[in-house]
């Protein structure tokens, strides 16, 4: 019974029949007609003109997302326990030649203008000091927590005042369009947001993620930068067929609701063990060593958070009768 993450999740059926029905010839790389399908799917899913690229991590997905905003002389302002920060081995240097992420504090791993501020109104406007290009977010952060349309765009206006550019992780945007209720255009802000990183892989996708440009012009040069990257894979109809799968027919926002109704009924059974509250798939549930040792004597797999604390995870794919179960024994611990 498995809460370690929802990367370990299934592939959708429907992402499968998608990609097996794309086993045809076509064009190479990224002129073919399901990759040319893209900036038109999106441009009605967000209301505005945009433009699409595929890739096939996440990681890759937030570092070219950012290239063109970003001088290798520049910085980019992040949550100190961002996802660039913590676990992309040092990508956003290596991609963005030696540009430096600053990092801010917020809690939740949320940012807010006021935090960005105390950051960047300390730097001198010399060539001694890095200057900040632009500011990354989590949607939702890294302790699941899902920034409010409101949020988003107050930390927009401060980055147009400032002239930098404004990225979104959206590693789990589904599962925080899926809690608000709103739609995807403003879970950005409502046009705040420059560049999208639009995760799939984590809700049911195999392995493609799309990169979402919403200024022109944009995806211009980062379209060689993939290149030179590694990224730009020759059968780009199978990465393309995922994304239109999961986008077409809602399946994106239908996945996340299932995994965040599972993390809803777990985060009811934790209680007043829960961390932060539940506004994604993700929960942290303070438990002691022995008590994570008896959950996982029971079956469930999950991962430490700290010496004190577990962190579950739930999927479009999680079983409810696993999540019944575990549900009950954290209530019995």
């Amino acid at each position: 019974m498995q809460f370690m993450s929802d990367n370990a999740a299934r592939v959708h059926p429907q992402v499968w029949a998608a990609m097996q029905a794309a086993d045809a010839p076509d064009s190479p790389y990224d002129n073919d007609a399901l990759s040319r399908r893209l900036d038109g799917l999106f441009a009605d899913l967000f209301g505005r003109p945009c433009t699409v690229l595929w890739t096939a991590t996440g990681t890759s997905a937030n570092c070219l997302a950012l290239a063109p905003m970003v001088q290798p002389h520049g910085g980019v302002v992040c949550h100190r326990e961002a996802h660039i920060e913590m676990d992309e081995a040092g990508a956003p240097g290596f991609y963005l030649h030696g540009a430096k992420l600053m990092l801010a504090d917020g809690a939740g791993a949320k940012v807010s203008p006021e935090t960005i501020r105390a950051v960047i109104d300390p730097i001198r406007d010399d060539v001694h000091q890095v200057q900040p290009h632009a500011i990354s977010i989590t949607q939702a952060s890294e302790y699941g927590l899902s920034y409010r349309p409101a949020e988003v765009a107050a930390i927009g206006a401060l980055a147009k005042e400032r002239g930098l550019g404004l990225h979104m992780d959206g590693a789990r945007f589904a599962n925080a369009v899926a809690f608000h209720g709103c739609t995807p255009d403003e879970a950005c802000g409502s046009g705040a947001v420059q560049a999208l990183s639009f995760g799939f892989v984590k809700n049911g996708g195999m392995g493609s993620e799309a990169i979402v440009f919403f200024e022109p012009g944009m995806s211009d040069m980062v379209r060689y930068r993939r290149k030179r990257a590694g990224h730009l894979q020759s059968k780009g109809r199978f990465l393309a067929a995922q994304i239109i799968a999961m986008v077409e027919n809602d399946l994106w926002l239908a996945n996340a609701r299932a995994a965040n109704a599972a993390a809803q009924e777990l985060g009811t059974a934790c209680g007043g063990r829960l961390m932060y509250p539940v506004e994604a798939n993700e929960l942290f549930v303070t438990m002691t060593a022995a008590e994570r040792e008896a959950l996982r004597a029971q079956g469930f797999s999950f991962y430490d958070w700290g010496a004190d604390a577990a962190r579950l995870v739930t999927a479009w794919s999680t079983e409810p009768a696993h999540v019944t179960a575990l549900a009950r024994a954290i209530s019995a611990l």
